[in-house]
């Protein structure tokens, strides 16, 4: 019986190390998950603050970059936030980091979604015609930047130091991330203005001579469209715009923004990279909500630098699809 005991004991004592090993292995699993996490979320912060830093470094003080080196350096910018929200997306939230990663994915589509129209209007900014409605709409985006910084700070980052320091984790805080500069400056468009100006006078982003585009064809999968009259396209199919655009002008341009909406519904936008002065080029923008029924479909094309002329740039369709 004293053998049997000892026995039964012995074999108590061992499945309980089996379970404290296993148990602190989990534990160790988990508590490694959480800092990976945090150390993920850190890197991607720290390289915001440096995009941060550049992008505000060029509005502050532009140096001697030209229009179009302005420009690609913004484009530069909302590309690499656009990469940044895409690792956040990627993000696996380990433990109870759930509440936490829904808020850092906010903060970072707030922060990529903002830029990427600040890019798109840059150029157009930049220039004459349509400069201070894109500028205006520059400047509304800087509120957007400043509702990310706000959630990240109110929300995000407490949530995720709250949950490292109830697992016992204290040397992996995320630090602090303020995309918008201290205080109010860019949320005022005026101070908008001023920087842009400031680049487009000293350099003249506008090429001389005549500048100038023309929307000169529509079409919905194949199905050619025309002002006051009606096209019916088949709805089996995803439906696709094409847009045909000449430049009328007598310099290249770049970057040319097209929009199609639907009943003044959400714009899809595609931009066709370079046309050559004379040439047509044409974009397809997929409608990513089929319509049904009869619809209003209208296409936009947006003003370049020193078009002065813009009533050839839009045109409004009627299309039944079936």
């Amino acid at each position: 019986m004293l053998r049997r005991g000892l026995a039964l004991g012995g074999g108590l004592i061992l499945l309980i190390l089996i379970v404290l090993g296993v148990k602190g292995c989990l534990d160790a699993r988990a508590h490694r998950a959480l800092s990976d996490y945090a150390r993920d979320v850190s890197q991607i912060v720290k390289e915001t603050e440096q995009t941060s830093k550049d992008f505000f470094g060029k509005l502050e003080d532009p140096g001697a970059l030209s229009g179009s080196e302005f420009t690609n350096g913004v484009n530069a910018d909302s590309s690499a936030m656009d990469n940044y929200a895409s690792r956040i997306d990627g993000l696996s939230a380990p433990g109870d980091m759930g509440q936490a990663q829904k808020a850092l994915e906010l903060v970072y589509e707030l922060r990529s979604s903002a830029m990427a129209v600040i890019a798109s209007k840059m150029s157009t900014a930049l220039g004459d015609a349509g400069a201070p409605k894109a500028t205006a709409t520059i400047a509304r985006q800087m509120q957007s930047l400043l509702a990310g910084d706000v959630v990240y700070e109110q929300v995000a980052r407490p949530e995720i130091d709250g949950v490292l320091a109830n697992n016992g984790i204290s040397d992996s805080d995320v630090p602090k991330s303020t995309f918008l500069p201290d205080g109010t400056k860019w949320l005022e468009e005026s101070a908008v203005a001023d920087a842009l100006g400031a680049i487009s006078g000293a350099t003249g982003t506008t090429a001389a001579g005549l500048h100038g585009l023309g929307l000169v064809g529509t079409s919905v999968n194949g199905t050619e469209l025309v002002e006051g009259g009606e096209a019916v396209v088949a709805a089996e199919e995803t439906l696709e715009v094409e847009v045909q655009v000449q430049n009328l002008g007598e310099s290249t341009e770049n970057g040319v923004s097209v929009s199609v909406s639907v009943d003044g519904g959400d714009t899809l936008t595609e931009t066709i990279e370079s046309i050559a002065a004379g040439e047509i080029s044409s974009v397809s923008i997929p409608l990513t909500s089929p319509p049904t029924g009869t619809v209003t479909l209208e296409v936009d094309v947006e003003a370049v630098p020193g078009e002065t002329v813009t009533q050839n740039n839009e045109a409004s369709y009627t299309v039944t699809v079936e």
